[in-house]
């Protein structure tokens, strides 16, 4: 199993982790893909706690986190 982890506005509608058969994705993209994220919602992708991109392999038992453009000031 992934295990998927929702940050802010990218939990509306996905709860705050899911998870999913890693034979059913290949990289992080996939999982984008998959939860109908558009690339440039998402500013932060973890795996595993280390900066990644949606072309980053994924594999069974990887953590991946995804998190919103923050705004403020």
């Amino acid at each position: 199993m992934i295990e998927v982890r929702f940050f802010a506005t990218l939990r509306e509608g996905r709860g705050k982790i899911s998870e999913i058969p890693a034979e059913e994705v290949s990289s992080a993209g996939d999982i984008l893909r998959r939860f109908d994220i558009p690339t440039e919602e998402v500013s932060i992708l973890l795996i595993n706690g280390f900066h990644s991109k949606p072309e980053d392999a994924v594999k069974d038992g990887d953590i991946i986190s995804l998190f919103p453009p923050v705004g403020g000031g």
